[in-house]
């Protein structure tokens, strides 16, 4: 079996994991670029994670053109097409570039037209669930024409892909759709836990949600969505800005999306992130304790 040479274009928690995993199951070719490796503020986490997952960190997109032939763009919605058009000068009919980033079916299709026109393949591919704890086996849905060669060179280390379809943009509504309901839930139940424990109630909250939904630990649901947004507010509040989009060029108001991403995005403002790390913290009511803190000055 050969084994491909892998580049990940963004380092953060997908982009290691996944590389992590890929290792793991003998992929020794892996490369990654981040433009922040050497930022003040995110570099060392960055430093960080190349050195647990043992990718070496390349100083250009053009080195990472020069040392692998599958990429995979794994950074922000924000900056999706930013990246494309960075890596642009260094792709070859031997890449094929893979958008693994949350954003709408529009511009997933503008990124195609951008990698196509160099020769290279594209492939959308969505994401499906956390990559923790799955790794490089998370569930994607793929689409584009490459896609068929992306499974034959990556499924067999035990990457999970189902192709959806050769037209790029099926993938991409799916997973915005489903994002309305997973960042969505993330912030009902952040502010659900912000108003009940102002009043004391989270236990009569909890066991009456419990009553109503059973089989689901609302309490440990409530600490592990939570944290989420703590740490990762400001990536989905962009991700929701392009549900929101993908949702208004089909004739549906976002009114979900939009609260959903205003939500998402006042954490980011808190700056929760910079006080619980990229770990995140143990429950719910630490967030709410330093809300509260802040917010009374």
């Amino acid at each position: 079996m050969t084994k491909p040479s892998i580049g990940f274009i963004g380092f953060g928690e997908a982009g290691s994991q996944i590389a992590a995993g890929l290792r793991s199951a003998g992929v020794s070719n892996i490369f990654a670029f981040d433009i922040n490796a050497n930022s003040p503020t995110l570099g060392p986490r960055i430093q960080q994670r190349a050195r647990e997952s043992l990718p070496p960190l390349v100083s250009s997109p053009a080195e990472l053109g020069a040392s692998a032939d599958i990429l995979f763009s794994a950074v922000t919605a924000s900056s999706a097409l930013d990246a494309a058009r960075q890596m642009v000068p260094c792709l070859k009919s031997r890449h094929t570039y893979i958008d693994i980033n949350s954003v709408s079916p529009e511009l997933k299709r503008e990124i195609d037209t951008i990698i196509r026109a160099t020769g290279s393949g594209f492939v959308e591919a969505a994401v499906m669930a956390p990559v923790p704890p799955y790794g490089h086996r998370v569930p994607m849905l793929l689409g584009g024409s490459s896609a068929r060669r992306v499974t034959d060179s990556l499924a067999p280390f035990g990457m999970r892909f189902q192709i959806v379809s050769e037209e790029v943009g099926l993938a991409a509504r799916v997973k915005m759709c489903r994002s309305i309901v997973v960042k969505g839930l993330e912030a009902l139940l952040f502010e659900c836990v912000m108003g009940a424990s102002k009043y004391g109630v989270e236990d009569r909250v909890f066991a009456s949600l419990q009553e109503s939904f059973p089989g689901v630990d609302w309490k440990e649901l409530a600490n592990y969505l939570v944290g989420r947004v703590a740490v990762h507010g400001e990536r989905r509040a962009r991700e929701m800005e392009e549900v929101a989009k993908t949702l208004r060029s089909s004739g549906v108001e976002p009114i979900m999306a939009e609260a959903t991403a205003r939500l998402q995005d006042w954490s980011a403002r808190m700056d929760l992130k910079s006080h619980f790390g990229p770990d995140g913290p143990p429950s719910y009511p630490e967030v709410v304790k330093l809300i509260t803190d802040k917010t009374n000055g």
